[in-house]
């Protein structure tokens, strides 16, 4: 219970704190935001602080803060270390960076940021793995619903050849449609609330049943076994941050934040609305992992998948009738983020090539271009055996990947205007080596160590090779943004 309350402390009082000087280096004013200068009626809308600070909670929690940590926790109490530290460290300045850099620029999505403060080559590459992690987290959040509703409500298994399974997909599409096709306020705006009602009050009924009933079966730090806890022997480092990627750091928030940036009202509201929201999402984290630490405790098999878990964690904690509110929130939660995975798609693409959306045809036009794609990957995922792992191994990786990205894009940003880079060029040379590491090794990705004849176990050849390439990617930042600053200099000399 110690190490579970220290790490609340540090996402507490440490999230408060490091907030406060990531606000400072950035320097909100009173000038006018996109909302404002750009409001059109249908993506540039101005909504209310707590709304737009709940609809971006609602965005970026998806089944990741909760299924990632049940994983994570199978590599002991080090959990409740890391992920508030990351939270903090990484993954609220991410966020609030992200989306303060957006509205700086008129409301601009991630990709034309990249494409600004990146280059055109970086730009390129990042589109194609941008647009492929919205297809991936829309297809994901499809069927991670769609299989709960039918399995948990319905009472049926949500099998391939289920045809309720398809209409439930179906429903969920739907859904998905209206949500991207309509003006933020007139649909996001408006259910997201009682969506958000629900989700709180899983989290917290969770919380307050570890408080009081659980707090004997969660384990403290063993130093002589800090990180070789798991039952499959996984490394901690990259595995642990390519499974809790949500309520650490997770490149899609970057997209999200973007999307809330056309509705803030002020600057000074982004503190609120993107940072203080990645603390939620942390402290959600924590809830489920220590929730999950519990009932290993008592017994319940570690083998147990994640999805199932979230029905013995709710049960456990919440009672039948809780339950049943709980398992609805992570129902939604999936849901509130691929209804805007698909609208941040669109708006990327609108953006990209030019595509007006403020016309009807044309956005139902790109709307029915997205969904394309999105149903066969579904389709393939329901109908192979191992479809759903490799779907949700590209996801976790493309999802990181994304990220390296934005702290790039943040440091540039940082280095050109004279602030303190180091604070996202640190943390983006940390997950480089996380992300290169895990690709670089794993079977779906280069199998170097399988390729070279070494032991498949060993990282050695993966760690050198993604250690070299993080030392790249700094050197790239520091030479790049210090060319952008002498020519932004130098055009103001002249």
């Amino acid at each position: 219970m110690v190490t579970f309350l220290v790490g609340l402390a540090i996402l507490l009082v440490g999230g408060l704190a490091y907030g406060k000087y990531c606000e400072t280096v950035f320097g909100p004013d009173d000038r006018e935001t996109p909302a404002v200068a750009k409001a059109d009626g249908v993506d540039f809308v101005v909504m209310k602080k707590w709304k737009n600070s709940l609809i971006e909670l609602l965005n970026i929690a998806g089944t990741g803060p909760i299924l990632g940590p049940i994983q994570g926790i199978l590599f002991g109490p080090i959990a409740f270390i890391t992920i508030p530290v990351g939270c903090v460290l990484a993954g609220s300045l991410h966020d609030y960076f992200s989306g303060m850099i957006s509205m700086r620029n008129g409301g601009a999505q991630m990709p034309k940021l990249i494409q600004k403060y990146l280059g055109k080559g970086v730009f390129n590459v990042y589109n194609i793995v941008v647009w492929i992690l919205m297809l991936l987290v829309g297809a994901v959040f499809v069927y991670t619903p769609g299989d709960l509703i039918v399995n948990e409500i319905i009472g049926q298994k949500p099998l391939f050849e289920n045809p309720t399974t398809w209409i439930v997909y179906a429903a969920i599409f739907l859904y998905y449609l209206i949500a991207t096709l309509f003006p933020i306020d007139q649909i996001i705006g408006r259910v997201y609330p009682i969506f958000g009602a629900i989700l709180i009050f899983s989290a917290v009924g969770i919380f307050v049943g570890i408080m009081f009933d659980g707090g004997a079966n969660l384990q403290n730090l063993d130093f002589a076994h800090l990180f070789g806890n798991h039952p499959s022997k996984l490394p901690f480092i990259p595995v642990f941050f390519i499974t809790v990627a949500c309520g650490i750091m997770s490149g899609f928030h970057s997209t999200q934040a973007t999307l809330i940036g056309r509705a803030v009202k002020s600057e000074k509201e982004g503190r609120m609305t993107f940072f203080n929201m990645m603390l939620v999402e942390g402290f959600i984290a924590m809830c489920w992992a220590a929730g999950a630490m519990i009932l290993f405790g008592r017994g319940t098999d570690i083998k147990t998948g994640a999805t199932l878990m979230i029905g013995l964690v709710s049960r456990e904690f919440l009672g039948p009738i809780g339950a049943i509110f709980a398992i609805a929130g992570v129902i939604v939660l999936p849901i509130t983020s691929g209804d805007t995975a698909f609208r941040s798609l669109r708006l990327m693409l609108a953006e990209t090539f030019h595509i007006d959306q403020v016309n009807y045809t044309k956005r139902v036009s790109l709307t029915a271009g997205i969904f394309v794609p999105a149903i066969a990957i579904l389709y393939y995922a329901k109908s192979n055996a191992s479809g759903f792992n490799i779907l949700w191994r590209y996801f976790a990786f493309t999802n990181q990947t994304i990220a390296v990205f934005a702290l790039a894009m943040i440091s540039v940003y940082l280095l050109i205007h004279g602030k303190n880079y180091l604070i996202s060029l640190v943390p983006g040379m940390f997950y480089c080596f996380v992300v290169m590491s895990y690709i670089i090794h794993a079977p779906i990705g280069l199998g170097l160590e399988s390729r070279l004849g070494m032991d498949p176990n060993s990282y050695t050849a993966s760690y050198i090779a993604a250690g070299v390439l993080a030392l790249g990617y700094a050197l790239f930042i520091k030479t790049y943004g210090t060319k952008q600053k002498e020519k932004i200099l130098s055009t103001v000399i002249e």
